[in-house]
């Protein structure tokens, strides 16, 4: 078992993170939002925005996706990313009433409330662009007119499965992504194993996490939002210690606390035996 980092404040029932601090990887209103759930467990929540998006290098392209979007040509808009929120936010795009919008998954629809927008359609089971493709083909047996916004490294699989099941889909690159590096002092308070747990919300994270932290203790815990991003970790070379059984911030921040709970209990039965 490994030797996590013990701390002067224990987790206890009303704040399991106490004595932690947790790694978010994003900022803005998604990156606040966690912030606030891992301090409401007891946690001390370190918001470090490893990754940002880069215009698309068809920006006209875009530009008149989008306003086609706000004129209301579009019955609906899919969502795949919490980037492709913040692109829509940066730009303040207005999603007409008219215009339903697809989540991927609950973290993106969470990203989508967080600035305003609603969310229609969240797949219940596979949250993939193979479950949203079976969802919403389900939902609308019909043509309709479908935008798909995406990453300029993001596979269409989305699009092309909406297209085989018959609708008429607009697939545009919205962003590009590109990492952010984070300050001197959260590299080395990683290192000295400070930091607790980190939190790895998609590839690009994974990505991000394993480049600019190239010293990761053991003591730290490791916690992927998803079977998905789990495994696109490991792609990259790096450690995943616990996954999230849903794939949102609530059931993420659950895993840390399972392991901060377990962790204290040994440490119990080891004071017991002494």
């Amino acid at each position: 078992m490994k030797d996590w980092t013990k701390s002067n404040t224990v987790p206890t029932a009303t704040k399991p993170l106490g004595g932690w601090r947790v790694l978010v990887p994003r900022g803005g209103p998604w990156g606040d939002s966690v912030a606030g759930t891992v301090r409401g467990k007891g946690g001390s929540p370190v918001v470090a925005p490893m990754i940002n998006f880069a215009s698309t290098d068809d920006p006209e392209t875009l530009g008149a996706a989008l306003a086609a979007l706000e004129a209301g040509e579009f019955d609906w808009l899919t969502v795949t990313s919490a980037t492709t929120v913040d692109v829509l936010s940066s730009q303040r795009i207005r999603i007409p009433e008219t215009t339903r919008v697809a989540a991927v998954g609950e973290t993106t629809a969470a990203a989508l409330t967080a600035v305003g927008y609603s969310v229609d359609l969240v797949p219940a089971k596979d949250n993939s662009a193979k479950g949203m493709v079976q969802e919403l083909t389900a939902l609308e047996p019909h043509p309709k007119r479908i935008l798909t916004l995406r990453s300029a490294i993001a596979k269409p699989l989305l699009t092309e499965g909406l297209i085989a099941a018959g609708h008429d889909v607009q697939s545009v690159v919205a962003y590009r992504t590109v990492g952010v590096p984070v300050a001197e002092k959260i590299v080395a308070d990683v290192a000295s194993g400070r930091v607790r747990a980190i939190l790895v919300t998609s590839g690009s994270v994974a990505e991000q996490v394993r480049s600019q932290f190239p010293e990761i203790p053991e003591s730290t815990v490791i916690a992927a939002i998803g079977p998905r991003t789990a495994r696109d970790a490991r792609g990259y070379g790096l450690r995943v210690d616990v996954v999230a059984e849903q794939q949102t911030v609530e059931s993420l921040i659950e895993a840390i606390v399972s392991v901060a709970l377990s962790q204290h209990l040994d440490e119990d039965a080891g004071d017991g035996i002494r």
